[in-house]
């Protein structure tokens, strides 16, 4: 290879380079990409939130030794409500069965 061609080669290398750097920087301060990055890390924490009310729910019952049958412990891990999730917790503190979360 010549040393013209290896510096054409180099050169067009380079504007390839510049271009895709030129995407990745619009794309990280673009303000919308920014704006669907923040509603990501909402969602995150919220689900977050979510998870570990439920799990904390279930603990609740588990050290006060009730017992919770897989129909429960489901229906408190599929629930996606942090209000409801809240109310069970507290109801968790007082049941008698796991069951009685339910009621109310």
């Amino acid at each position: 290879m010549t040393l013209s061609r290896r510096s054409a080669l180099i050169a067009v290398r380079r504007e390839i380079w510049r271009g895709l750097m030129s995407e990745i920087r619009y794309f990280f301060s673009n303000p919308v990409a920014e704006k669907v990055r923040e509603e990501g890390r909402v969602e995150g924490r919220e689900a977050g939130r979510v998870a570990d009310r439920a799990e904390m729910t279930l603990r609740i019952l588990e050290w006060r030794d009730i017992p919770v049958p897989d129909a429960v412990r489901e229906r408190v891990l599929a629930c996606s409500d942090l209000d409801q999730l809240e109310v069970w917790a507290q109801r968790a503190v007082t049941a008698e069965r796991a069951e009685e979360l339910f009621s109310g």
